[in-house]
This record gives C-alpha cells, sequence and structure tokens, in this order.
C-alpha cells in the first residue's frame, strides 16, 4: 500500500466527520440524546449531544469504502470490513438506545458479544501465540481461538468506555492509539489493520474540533463503544504478524485504558463493590483533581498514551534479550507512576490538592 493511496481513507474519513458532525448534533437534540449530568460526571454542562458515534461510523465507514474503491479490495479486506461495520453498526445503535432511555451494563453484554461474533465469524481472530523462550509461533485451536478473542474484543471495547469521561479524552486518545497500530499493521504488511486503522483516524481527528475541551458534542455510548471496538480488531491483525511475545505490542498500545480497566477491578473488588458498580474514581477523575482543569488532564492522557504508543512501536522492532528487558522497565515505571499518581488508593481524597473540584 502506497503513502498516496493510504492518504484517501484517512481524508474521505476525516472530511466526512467535520462536516457531518454539526448537522448530526442538531439530530442529536432534536431526538434528545443528549448529556444529562449527575453526581458521578465531571460535566456540568446540560444538553450536549451525544452523537458522535454516528459521525465517526459514518465517517468510518466512508473512508473504507473509498479504499476499496481504490482497487484495494481483496476477499480478505471486503469480508473482514463487512464484519467490522456490521458489529459497529450494532454497537452503535446500542449505544444510541441506552444513550436515549438507558441500558444497563448487563442489558448491553448481549450485544456487545453478538457484535464481537459477528467479527469473529469474519476473520478476526486470535489464532495462534508466540513462544517467548523460543520466539517460534503455536496454532491455537478452534474452541480456544473464539472466546480468547472474544474476551480482547470485549474488555478493549468496554475500556474505552468507561476512559470517556473528559471531554476529548476518548476521541484524542483514540486517534493516538489508531495511529500507533496502524504503524504496526503497516510494519507487519497487514492492509486490513491499516485500512480500518486510516479511516478510523480520519474519523477521530474530523470529530475531535468539536469534542475537545470545552466540548460541543460528546462521544456517548454509540461513539465510544464503536471506538474501542475498532481498536481491538485493528490489534488483533496488527498481532497476527507481529510475533513478538503474544499480545505484549497491541496490550502496550492500549495500555492507558487497560490499566483503567484493571485499576476500576482492582479497587472495587477491594471495596466489596460489584465490578460494574459506577464511581468517580477512574483515572480520569483523579488527574482531575489532580491538574485542576479539563485541558491539562487531557492533554496528560495524551502524553501518557503517546508514550506508550512510541514503546509499542519500538517494542515491536526489538530482538534478542532487549524486548524483555524493556518489558520489565516498562512495568517497572508504570508501577511506579500509578502508585506516584496514587491511582492504587480507594481514597480518593488522597489524590491531589483541591478536594472542591470533585465532580
Amino acid at each position: 500500500m502506497l503513502l498516496s493511496e493510504a492518504a484517501v481513507p484517512l481524508l474521505v474519513a476525516g472530511f466526512v466527520s467535520v462536516c457531518l458532525t454539526p448537522f448530526a448534533m442538531k439530530w442529536g437534540i432534536w431526538l434528545d440524546v443528549i448529556d444529562r449530568p449527575n453526581e458521578r460526571k465531571v460535566s456540568r454542562r446540560a444538553k450536549i449531544p451525544l452523537i458522535g458515534g454516528v459521525s465517526i461510523f459514518i465517517g468510518c465507514t466512508l473512508g473504507l469504502l473509498s479504499a476499496l474503491a481504490m482497487g484495494l479490495e481483496s476477499n480478505d479486506l471486503t469480508i473482514k470490513s463487512l464484519g467490522f461495520l456490521a458489529g459497529g453498526l450494532l454497537l452503535v445503535l446500542v449505544g444510541l438506545w441506552d444513550d436515549r432511555f438507558y441500558l444497563s451494563a448487563w442489558q448491553k453484554l448481549p450485544f456487545q458479544i453478538l457484535a464481537a461474533a459477528i467479527a469473529i465469524g469474519s476473520g478476526f481472530a486470535i489464532d495462534f501465540i508466540t513462544n517467548p523462550f523460543s520466539s517460534t509461533t503455536l496454532p491455537v485451536p478452534v474452541w480456544l481461538s473464539w472466546p480468547l478473542t472474544l474476551l480482547w474484543i470485549l474488555l478493549v471495547t468496554n475500556a474505552m468506555n468507561l476512559i470517556d469521561g473528559l471531554d476529548g479524552l476518548a476521541s484524542g486518545m483514540g486517534a493516538i492509539v489508531a495511529a500507533t497500530l496502524v504503524i504496526i499493521c503497516w510494519q507487519a504488511d497487514q492492509l486490513v489493520g491499516v485500512v480500518i486503522g486510516l479511516s478510523m483516524l480520519g474519523a477521530l481527528v474530523g470529530f475531535l474540533p468539536y469534542n475537545f475541551p470545552p466540548a460541543k458534542s460528546f462521544l456517548g455510548d454509540s461513539g465510544a463503544y464503536f471506538l474501542g471496538f475498532a481498536l481491538a480488531l485493528i490489534s488483533v491483525q496488527g498481532y497476527r504478524k507481529e510475533a513478538v511475545l503474544t499480545f505484549v505490542v497491541p496490550a502496550l498500545a492500549l495500555a492507558v485504558p487497560l490499566i483503567d480497566v484493571a485499576l476500576s477491578i482492582f479497587r472495587r473488588i477491594r471495596r466489596g463493590d460489584r465490578i460494574f458498580s459506577p464511581d468517580d474514581m477512574h483515572m480520569h477523575h483523579r488527574l482531575l483533581r489532580r491538574e485542576g482543569t479539563h485541558r491539562r488532564a487531557v492533554l496528560w492522557l495524551y502524553f501518557q498514551t503517546a508514550c506508550f504508543g512510541l514503546i509499542a512501536i519500538s517494542f515491536s522492532r526489538i530482538t534478542g534479550i532487549g524486548r524483555y528487558l524493556l518489558l520489565v522497565v516498562v512495568v517497572g515505571l508504570t508501577i511506579r507512576l500509578l502508585r506516584n499518581l496514587g491511582l492504587f488508593s480507594t481514597d480518593w481524597k488522597t489524590v491531589g490538592s483541591d478536594d472542591s473540584a470533585s465532580p
């Protein structure tokens, strides 16, 4: 795939998203798909449309179609693109319904499983693992491949939804992760991951001017779920040929939202709460209290995501003992950073100096 060809889905998706979002915002207000602030949410501004998922989905779809129209089509790209768009559309519709009428986590889970099953059926699958000692690859039987891939898709999909708590946070982080995964897929010669990743990147960049603080439009559950779903599938493609410690590379690219999920589960188990119980102790909540403004907290998390992205790209090119040393250093520094930020604490009052900023 040439650079000139790669620019087409990126530019088409971005142009469609940036032009469509103002109309989608009006549509969201008309349909009453708007944000309703409560004691747990950071935003206190009412009637912000939760319609970003529509703009991103349509932009991404047209970006993909433009790539196919250029003659990049292949059986693998066509079938997987259809599976990605079918599963993504299902999540967008479920997210819109949730944003308008509300669904519990357990009510949304079957639809997420169905979307993941559609993607897996179209060819997205974790079908081998890497032996960390010999660097040889071992095939994964179908009975194990399906549940592994399903769990990964569900994990990343919900991780992006959980991190979507500040203006511009999920969309900006998603753009950085998408760019990282595009490079990894490009290095691994994975056309499907490159095309979907470029389309998603363009759609997110087109939406971000309306979503960066102070936001005029939010992603909503429709956008957050679709974003997480897309990143999960792109990472599966990047993993398929990048046989450097199974899934370390995509996990590094997605480190910030995955760490937030892990800390949320740890925190709730430690307090004896339900896994799906909501709280205001996510990474972005704590950083907002620490940094004082939306923009500073969001930019800090952008920086962290970009750092992990650069580490992921570097990790995919390192061979021998160096990869293990880098992994140990990254894990150690990450734990130290999280501890310094107080993110292992279950008491938010121990974090930051301005308790009055609590959402």
